[in-house]
């Protein structure tokens, strides 16, 4: 049985959280193949003051169709102020 698209997000928020350690700032985006669901979350790597200084993690996170993570990685790091998009050609 495959896992709707709300019941994914709340599991990422939750669950890649608690893995890795670090509080979300964002969710970036979301997509869906025949085999996986792909989705691109910020997190918050290193808290500063001011907070446009925070340093952000994008990471893309692979789920299978029941909701099972299969695998994450860290694609990219970025102040919180910086304005320009992440890479997005595969996504």
């Amino acid at each position: 049985m495959s896992i709707t698209i709300t019941n994914l997000i709340d599991k990422a928020r939750n669950e890649f959280s608690g893995i890795i350690g670090l509080d979300l700032s964002s969710m970036v985006g979301m997509s869906k193949d025949n085999s996986h669901w792909k989705v691109i979350m910020e997190m918050v790597e290193k808290r500063s003051i001011p907070d446009q200084m925070d340093i952000l993690g994008i990471y893309e996170v692979l789920f299978d169709e029941d909701g099972d993570m299969i695998k994450f990685k860290r694609k990219g790091l970025r102040k919180r102020g910086d304005t320009s998009d992440i890479d997005d050609t595969e996504f």
